[in-house]
């Protein structure tokens, strides 16, 4: 083996290790990375020392390994992460304050959405979302927004495979979901009803990057009953043009 490939090798090894890390598995004994890593005992040893040695990995009182914070200082140089965060705060507030509700930023990755920040009230409806969250696409008012911006080449990606139904609502028909696309681009806003839960409605609208590309999407979430969908939409699109211009976006003049 080359020097080359031994090192690709390396550094695949030592991503298996971090990836072996998620929502589902925050923390994992050695033996559990290993598996999840799919490698031998000793080698995740090796690995998960180096790691710990970098600060990539912490090892908790218990002997569970966690995610450390230098992969925390790492990724707050993301431009999509702190950043992004920091110019969309004041206008995340600004719409908590107007509605009371959830309020979420996201940003796409590959076929999934994120989500980056959320303020939610004690008073809110239930949600599944969390920051570090992840969902498809299809099934959110801001995965929509966002895969309604996506190139057309992903957009028949995403079509071309299987959507998933989490309540009877939720759009699965791919020729539905352009339609859906379309509609969200002419309105410059996405309405998601019950199609994650049965009980909540999402509307969410798009931030744009200084070359006005959507780099993220802002939403609200309100109970699904009695939803005031007409008031919601403006108070949305107004923090996602706030959002967009503190990262430098200048709307073209009519």
């Amino acid at each position: 083996m080359s020097g080359a490939s031994a090192a690709r090798s390396a550094a695949d090894r030592l991503l298996d290790v971090l990836g072996s890390f998620g929502q589902a598995h925050p923390a994992q004994t050695l033996t559990q990375i290993a598996r999840r890593a799919d490698l031998p005992l000793p080698t995740a040893h090796r690995l998960v020392g180096a790691l710990t040695a970098w600060g990539a990995l912490e090892r908790g009182d218990d002997g569970r390994y966690h995610v450390g914070l230098w992969l925390w200082e790492v990724a707050a140089l993301a431009p999509r992460g702190v950043v992004l965060r920091q110019a969309a705060m004041p206008f995340l507030e600004d719409l908590y304050e107007a509605t009371h509700e959830n309020v979420q930023l996201a940003v796409r990755d590959g076929l999934e959405v994120l989500y980056t920040e959320r303020i939610s009230g004690r008073s809110a409806v239930g949600v599944h979302s969390r920051v570090g969250a992840r969902w498809p696409l299809h099934a959110t008012g801001v995965g929509l927004v966002l895969l309604a911006h996506a190139g057309a080449a992903l957009q028949d990606r995403y079509c071309a495979g299987e959507l998933a139904a989490f309540t009877p609502f939720t759009v699965t028909d791919p020729v539905r979901l352009r339609r859906v696309l379309a509609e969200v681009r002419r309105a410059g806003c996405a309405v998601s009803d019950r199609q994650i839960t049965d009980d909540a409605l999402s509307v969410a609208a798009p931030v744009r990057g200084p070359r006005g590309d959507v780099v993220a999407a802002v939403s609200v979430v309100v109970p699904a009953a009695g939803a005031r969908t007409h008031a919601l939409v403006p108070a949305v699109q107004v923090a996602g043009r706030g959002i967009s211009r503190a990262l430098g976006w200048q709307p073209v003049s009519s």
